[in-house]
C-alpha cells in the first residue's frame, strides 16, 4: 500500500477554453501506467507514440536505443516530481503534437484507504478526437461539426462515425467524471498484481 497520494492537474497546451482534468494516483506510480491513466482520465484511445519530459530527460516505453528516451516502466513519479507547483510535460501522439502540462498540486492527498486508489476528482471539456490534426486540426473541426453550412461539416459527420472516432454527437463541452471513475476502477482491478503471469500460468512472478 503507497504511504501518499498526488493530487495532479492536467491540461492540454493552446486550446482555450482549457481542456482538464485534476486526478488522484499513488505517489509510487510508474510512469508507464500514469500514462495508463492519463489516457483514462482525458479520455484518449491508446493509439499512439507518448513521452513524459522530466528535467530534460524524456521517458518513454520500449525504447529501441538511447536515443529515444529512458525506459518509463523503471521510474516512478515521486521519484521525479516531488514538490508542490512543479510540472512535467507529457507528450501524446507525436503526430498531432498534443502537449499536456501535468502540475503537482498536492504531494499528501488525503485518500480514504476503503476507496480506490485511481480516481478524478475534477474537469471540463471533451477530449478532442483521435487524428483530428493536433490544435488547428481540432479548431477546425469544431467550427465545422458546430456549423451546418461549413464545407466541411458533412465530412466531419461521417468521419466520426468511423471508429474509433467518438460517437456521431460529438459535445466539446461534454465532461462526465463518473464514467472516468468506472473506468479507472477498472483498470486498478485489471492491472491489479497477480500471482502468476497471464502467459506462463505454471509459473510464479
Amino acid at each position: 500500500m503507497p504511504t501518499s497520494y498526488y493530487l495532479l492537474h492536467i491540461s492540454l497546451s493552446d486550446i482555450s477554453p482549457e481542456i482538464w482534468r485534476t486526478f488522484v494516483v499513488p505517489s509510487s506510480i510508474s510512469l508507464d501506467r500514469l500514462h495508463d491513466v492519463i489516457q483514462i482520465v482525458m479520455g484518449w484511445n491508446d493509439c499512439h507514440l507518448h513521452e513524459f519530459v522530466i528535467s530534460n530527460k524524456r521517458y518513454t516505453e520500449n525504447p529501441e536505443h538511447n536515443d529515444n528516451g529512458i525506459e518509463s516502466m523503471l521510474h516512478t513519479l515521486d521519484e521525479l516530481l516531488t514538490r508542490q507547483g512543479r510540472s512535467i510535460t507529457y507528450l501524446y501522439d507525436f503526430g498531432d503534437g498534443w502537449d499536456h502540462m501535468i502540475t503537482l498540486i498536492d504531494n499528501d492527498y488525503p485518500v480514504d484507504i476503503k476507496q480506490q486508489h485511481l480516481f478524478c476528482t475534477d474537469g471540463e471539456r471533451a477530449c478532442p478526437p483521435e487524428d483530428v490534426g493536433g490544435v488547428r486540426g481540432y479548431e477546425e473541426f469544431c467550427n465545422a461539426i458546430n456549423n451546418k453550412t461549413h464545407r466541411k461539416h458533412a465530412d466531419y459527420i461521417e468521419w466520426l462515425a468511423t471508429p474509433p472516432c467518438p460517437p456521431k454527437v460529438f459535445d466539446t463541452e461534454k465532461f462526465n467524471k463518473d464514467l472516468v471513475n468506472l473506468d479507472l476502477s477498472k483498470y486498478q482491478r485489471w492491472s491489479r498484481d497477480r500471482h502468476c503471469r497471464w502467459d506462463l500460468p505454471n509459473k510464479l512472478l
